[in-house]
């Protein structure tokens, strides 16, 4: 027989239940969300395929080369946490040195959001590094992990043993890792191992000054230096470096340089855009290719006939 009097929670009973368990719900709601946008890429396989290009040589380089690449990683400290390296597949069975790329993100960024980024830069011949690191504008992270690198350079044990030429190191950077590679370059004694840069969209000397901690001056910067930016963005809001603060940065710099800015680009799509030549000037640089020089040098660089670009200069004291 079915027994009617058992005993029924109270009403406010099941609302007190109800509303502890919201917020619980809630929490883990926003957390997956988080963690979601926190891992989601910023540059998908093929992206380099999809870019526009304006010229044989910017498409030449942005494509990337036949080498295989690998990838190895090491655990660090907050808040580099950890440290991934891409390298030709080739170099664990060769006798040589290899160029190495150091890469600093933009605010918020970490290296394993565009690893594909990484691979086309390693296809060319070079190791390349990154972090998990959200803020390197003061570039401490950048040196701490770069005597590291040269650390397993002299570690028997290291795959990276007598592997990395110290010789010709570069550095590059988006946004705040823009501001990153200007740091680097004038506030440490690790400066002297960086032998090209690439800022791509910093944020501009005037606004770190203004409102960040990691304020640099570009007039200190000794080794090649070629800044890229996009035509698109608003000033106020930081989204752009506008051109008269590049072309202020630009003057103050009395090394070998060069800049353009991409037309049509706001910041964010600068992380990726001029890759081409982004690989062109390193491979001039750090490795001696007379292609990827004609770029930026002879009677008519590539750079300066690229539909693509406007307010381009290049100044390399020849």
């Amino acid at each position: 027989m079915k027994n009617n009097n058992k005993p029924k929670m109270k009403t406010w009973k099941k609302v007190v239940i109800v509303l502890t368990t919201i917020p619980v719900v809630i929490a883990a709601v926003v957390g997956v969300g988080y963690l979601y946008a926190d891992n989601k890429a910023d540059i998908k396989n093929g992206y380099n395929k999809e870019i526009e290009t304006g010229c044989e040589l910017e498409s030449k380089y942005l494509l990337g080369a036949d080498l295989k690449v690998k990838k190895t990683t090491f655990r660090e400290e907050d808040p580099i946490k950890k440290v991934s390296v891409f390298y030709p597949e080739e170099l664990e069975t060769s006798d040589h040195a290899y160029p190495m790329i150091l890469v600093m993100n933009g605010t918020g960024g970490k290296a394993t959001k565009y690893e594909p980024q990484f691979e086309m830069y390693a296809s060319w011949g070079f190791i390349v590094v990154g972090t998990q690191d959200k803020g390197t504008g003061t570039g401490k992270t950048t040196v701490k992990v770069l005597n590291d690198m040269l650390s397993l350079n002299e570690d028997e044990n290291s795959i990276f043993y007598n592997k990395i030429d110290p010789e010709n190191i570069g550095l590059t950077g988006f946004s705040q890792g823009g501001a990153g590679v200007f740091n680097v370059l004038t506030k440490y004694e690790e400066a002297k191992y960086i032998k090209a840069a690439v800022p791509l969209s910093p944020v501009s000397e005037y606004m770190t000054a203004l409102a960040t901690d990691y304020t640099y001056d570009s007039s200190l910067v000794k080794c090649p230096i070629l800044i890229f930016a996009g035509t698109e963005g608003d000033f106020e809001t930081e989204t752009v470096i506008p051109l008269e603060l590049l072309n202020e940065q630009y003057d103050k710099i009395t090394a070998p340089k060069a800049m353009a800015r991409r037309i049509g680009m706001d910041h964010d799509h600068m992380m990726y855009s001029a890759g081409g030549y982004v690989m062109a000037w390193f491979r001039w640089q750090l490795q001696d290719d007379a292609e990827a020089a004609k770029v930026f040098t002879g009677n008519s660089p590539e750079l300066l006939n690229n539909p693509l670009y406007q307010d381009q200069r290049i100044d390399l004291g020849e």
